[in-house]
């Protein structure tokens, strides 16, 4: 058997540089002729070694290494084959009417459950029905925020169509099903899912709707435990290697579950491929979402282990790509950090509909779209070990004002340049717009309040989430409520969006 895989193997090499890798022509070049079935099997099985893809018509080809082309829509649901799928596994596990009678009163009080739990900080336990529960109220949300978050790294063309990644703490898998919606149909990508509770059975279901070149395995084991050396059977897979490494680590939504997200991080940064990136992704709520920037900024700037002897250059220190900034040589923040981003909101999917609209009438807790959950907010960081940055700017006092200096120009216009890091963060419609903004030296927040709108300074409105702009006359002024500066946007200030 082994003699016929390396034939096999040997042939495809041969072939893959001369023609399409065809099974029906490369058996009759195999002792023994084995069956087209039998060779196209162990294609598949080899494709991802020998960086192949299957077409269409069943034969093999070398994937192209272009990168992949940046997000030009807008995620507007959550895909019908993904829903299908988890309506029948939900069908499987408490029959066809789930979402009905004692079933969905479960399902409904489990939701309720975990989500009193994340708000109070309780760990969750991902039991069968926690997991379940958890796939319905919260998939489409991931599957959305990490299409978003992982644009940033398309829109520069640092995502190639051939990728190794691994997905630490996987859970029910939407950041997994939106990675691979965001592939064309030619990429090649191995994953690798750690993910040791019950969420992985979800997992293990929806990854059986992915395309034919996403080879996918799960690794049931903590974030903790697992060894990056196991993902490659044969033994000889060295991720801190100058030839190997994941393109992409996920750790999405994961590192508020563990004790030591500092040294998890730092453990899975290690693994990177020279021109890899770790996302990492939280809740947009306030606890999360600190977390995760103070996570960041821990780890910013540190050496990584490369192996005995490798250098110390740049390209080996943890650097923060985005979407936070760091517009001044040797300045880093110190504020909060709570800055997160907002997509527009999902059709609802069938499967909340239906639990949602089942619950009984008689049940008091209940308010119309309480199981109903299409908001994309989230919070999220790239961090890179070759030292780019998505923006990459160096700023002069001579021209422009610094956020770690705002105290002496307090009363004073000024002109700044900053990152835009939140949508209008005021809930009156009647209020002035509010956005949190950031050149990377501050120590306390920062705020945008837009008091009178100009053509000069709409930009301010248009401009995206972490897109930097420059304010010409904005009135510094401390708001002493808060403890945060306000940077006042009126008629007399000019605002460009940086390209």
């Amino acid at each position: 058997m082994t003699d016929r895989r390396e034939s096999i193997r040997s042939n495809a090499k041969y072939l893959r540089n001369v023609r399409p890798v065809d099974p029906e022509e490369i058996c009759e070049y195999v002792e023994g002729s084995p069956h087209p079935a039998v060779v196209r099997q162990t294609l598949r099985e080899e494709a991802v070694d020998l960086g192949l893809i299957e077409r269409d018509d069943g034969t093999f080809v070398p994937v192209d290494d272009e990168p992949i082309a940046p997000l030009e829509r807008v995620i507007r649901a959550f895909p019908a084959d993904y829903e299908r799928r988890l309506e029948d596994l939900l069908a499987d596990r408490y029959g066809p009417r789930w979402y009905d009678g004692g079933s969905g009163d479960l399902l409904r009080s489990t939701i309720r459950r975990f989500k009193a739990d994340y708000l109070e900080g309780r760990p969750v336990e991902y039991d069968d029905d926690v997991a379940a529960g958890y796939a319905v109220y919260h998939l489409p949300g991931y599957y959305a925020a990490v299409q978003y978050a992982l644009d940033d790294l398309a829109e520069r063309g640092l995502l190639g169509q051939r990728l190794r990644v691994l997905d630490v703490g996987a859970g029910v898998g939407g950041p997994a099903l939106g990675l691979f919606e965001s592939l064309p149909d030619d990429a090649l990508c191995e994953y690798h899912a750690v993910e040791p509770s019950a969420a992985a059975d979800v997992l293990s279901e929806l990854l059986a709707e992915t395309d034919r070149n996403v080879h996918t395995t799960i690794h049931r084991t903590t974030a903790e435990a697992f060894d990056p050396r196991t993902v490659d059977e044969s033994g000889t897979f060295d991720p801190t290697g100058p030839s190997d490494g994941f393109d992409l680590v996920l750790l999405c939504n994961v590192l508020s579950e563990l004790e030591d997200p500092v040294a998890v991080l730092r453990s899975y940064l290690e693994t990177l491929a020279p021109d890899g990136t770790v996302l990492a992704m939280a809740p947009a709520d306030k606890h999360t979402s600190i977390q995760l920037r103070e996570v960041e900024r821990e780890l910013e700037d540190e050496q990584l282990w490369t192996g005995p002897g490798e250098g110390s250059a740049d390209g080996d220190r943890v650097t923060v790509y985005s979407p936070t900034v760091r517009l001044w040589p040797g300045e880093r923040p110190t504020d909060r950090g709570w800055s997160f981003d907002v997509g527009p909101d999902l059709e609802v999917p069938s499967f909340q509909r239906r639990l949602d609209e089942a619950t009984p009438a008689d049940d008091d807790e209940h308010a119309p779209g309480e199981f109903v959950n299409v908001d994309v907010q989230y919070s999220y960081s790239l961090l890179r070990r070759d030292g780019s940055r998505r923006i990459d700017l160096s700023l002069e006092t001579s021209d422009w004002a610094k956020m770690a200096e705002m105290d002496r120009h307090v009363t004073n216009r000024i002109d700044l340049v900053a990152a835009k890091l939140s949508y209008s963060l005021t809930d009156d419609r009647n209020a002035n717009p509010l956005f949190k903004i950031s050149d990377g030296s501050e120590s306390v927040d920062h705020y945008a309040v837009l008091t009178a709108e100009t053509a000069l300074n709409r930009p301010l409105l248009e401009a995206e989430y972490g897109e930097l702009c420059s304010l010409e006359g904005a009135l510094a002024l401390w708001n002493d409520d808060e403890g945060a500066y306000n940077l006042i946007v009126d008629e007399e200030t000019a605002v460009d969006r940086i390209a």
